[in-house]
């Protein structure tokens, strides 16, 4: 497991890994997403981190790719180039 802290354009965020694997909540969660959104290939890999940001109830994700995320209302994608 390992830990970063880091500030970035004025947020504070913490970066965490474990090597755990997915709990049955994260995995029904990704099963409902894949199904309700019709997710197939590689986006299925995108839906398990929205699965495991709603099961932890977290509901930004900063990433250089928001539209991977646009397909899901329940999270809202930040794109650190675009923040003030």
């Amino acid at each position: 497991m390992w830990q970063i802290q880091i500030s970035c354009y004025g947020l504070s965020l913490l970066l965490i890994r474990t090597t755990c694997s997915d709990s049955e909540a994260i995995h029904a969660e990704w099963r409902r997403l894949v199904v309700k959104y019709r997710v197939s290939g590689v986006q299925v890999h995108d839906t398990r981190l929205v699965a495991a940001m709603l099961v932890h109830g977290i509901t930004h994700i900063l990433t250089f790719n928001p539209n991977d995320f646009a397909r899901y209302p329940e999270i809202t994608a930040v794109n650190p180039t675009k923040m003030n």
